[in-house]
């Protein structure tokens, strides 16, 4: 068995995955809230040890990527926007999706229906401590949100905004828009509590920096071609050994 060359294709492997997890960073990169994905390599054994003519039996390894994700705070930035809501802590925001499912994130960038219900740019009902936000569509006043996610328009109490966190966060499962879904057994949300807090006017800034993911991109490049002429290199030895052993007699 030529290991070389199952190695160095495992690792291309690994490096693909590596580059197409930066792309999804770059691209989700000036969504607010977003949690860019990080990426592990380990080795696995790929094989038995294997025993040689009495020699000392190898054992043979091949490279293997993991994803995680990454919930490090990003940057609030003013927006000056009464609906849009920033959070700062462990916590999620949780929205309902069309189906009834609940979602989680940290995307506030909300705006209100024409039913008066606070909604995420997809038409998805934020949620409340009793349902979804529900705010008077004939009042002009605007609304306010405390830094605990309490909810008052025109001075007078509406709800409170349905802050949750999760004791493993990287267990959610994220959605192909971005959001969260805990759909892991025993993954259950709870109240997230006095360390997350609210703030009105502002969004939380993708936690993914540009200049860092085109950095390892390079890298990630780099590694992917330096394997790519080891498994060539493998693959022309295979053929000359194949060749001089078909020209004997």
């Amino acid at each position: 068995m030529n290991v070389s060359l199952y190695q160095a294709a495992a690792a291309m492997n690994a490096q693909t995955r590596w580059q197409e997890m930066i792309t999804e960073n770059l691209s989700a990169g000036t969504v607010p809230g977003f949690r860019k994905q990080d990426i592990s390599f380990a080795d696995v054994a790929a094989a038995s040890p294997v025993n040689v003519n009495g020699a000392t039996p190898a054992s043979f390894y091949i490279p293997v990527a993991t994803t995680t994700t990454n919930f490090q705070q990003g940057q609030m930035r003013p927006t000056g926007d009464s609906s849009d809501l920033a959070i700062s802590g462990p916590g999620f925001f949780e929205v309902q999706l069309p189906g009834g499912d609940k979602a989680y994130t940290r995307d506030g960038e909300f705006q209100l229906n024409a039913q008066g219900q606070l909604a995420t740019k997809e038409g998805y009902l934020v949620m409340g401590d009793a349902g979804p936000v529900q705010l008077d569509p004939h009042n002009t006043s605007a609304f306010a949100v405390s830094s605990t996610g309490q909810i008052s328009q025109a001075g007078n109490p509406v709800g409170r905004l349905q802050l949750v966190r999760f004791s493993s966060p990287n267990q959610l499962t994220a959605t192909s828009d971005g959001y969260l879904l805990a759909n892991q057994p025993g993954l259950t949300p709870v109240p997230a509590g006095s360390k997350t807090t609210v703030q009105q006017g502002f969004l939380e800034a993708s936690n993914s920096s540009s200049t860092t993911e085109m950095g390892s991109l390079i890298n990630a490049m780099r590694i992917f071609e330096a394997n790519q002429k080891v498994l060539q290199m493998q693959n022309d030895r295979m053929g000359q050994a194949i060749t001089a052993l078909g020209g004997t007699s």
